[in-house]
């Protein structure tokens, strides 16, 4: 399951993303989207969990929580739409 985590502390890493779903199940990736330019977060994430379940339970529990200051938007990922160009 992929999951999108939006919201996100500037300061939040990888790691940390990891750890705060690593609590719900196995977490195959954790990967927090930066931008190229100025090498800073772009304030949004991806995870992948293998079990959906597990993935559910996350987004139940994670969503609307505030960490960091900030209320995480947990939901499941949608697929990236292709490009007009």
């Amino acid at each position: 399951m992929n999951i999108y985590v939006g919201n996100l502390a500037y300061s939040v890493s990888d790691e940390q993303l990891r750890s705060a779903f690593s609590r719900f199940g196995q977490v195959s990736k954790a990967s927090v989207i930066m931008d190229r330019v100025t090498n800073r977060s772009k304030g949004f994430a991806f995870v992948e969990m293998d079990d959906a379940t597990e993935g559910k339970a996350a987004i139940d529990a994670l969503n609307g929580n505030e960490i960091d200051g900030r209320a995480w938007k947990v939901n499941e990922a949608k697929p990236r739409e292709k490009s007009r160009w």
